[in-house]
């Protein structure tokens, strides 16, 4: 194991900066996180993204001023609705550094509050 991060978000919070309109979205998820969640579940799965992108710098050991952009970390579903990391070349980059080659995802949700766990490896 090269790396392992957690990150909680509180669901709440995420859907108070929803309704603000469309510069949240804008400026921290990808397109296709934006079109999943416009077709999908809204603020309880945008908050398990937000929790899985912080999950991931945590991971990396940089945090938010490590030189990768959450929007440079993507949040994908398989037909079973598992997550999985789609990262941009930067933050690809960023993990190879490290010396990671995989990066596993988890994330969970309950009373108000999404949770990830991300290991890279």
């Amino acid at each position: 194991m090269i790396g392992l991060g957690i990150d909680i978000c509180h669901v709440e919070r995420i859907e108070k900066a929803l309704q603000k309109g469309d510069g949240f979205l804008k400026r921290y998820y990808t397109q296709d996180e934006r079109k999943y969640l416009n077709n999908k579940k809204g603020a309880q799965s945008a908050a398990g993204m937000y929790a899985a992108k912080e999950a991931f710098l945590k991971a990396l050991g940089v945090g938010l001023s490590g030189g990768v952009a959450l929007s440079d970390i993507g949040v994908t579903h398989d037909e079973r609705g598992c997550p999985s990391y789609a990262l941009s070349a930067k933050a690809l980059e960023a993990m190879k550094t490290k010396g990671a080659r995989a990066s596993h995802l988890s994330i969970s949700h309950d009373g108000g509050v999404a949770a990830a766990v991300c290991v890279l490896e």
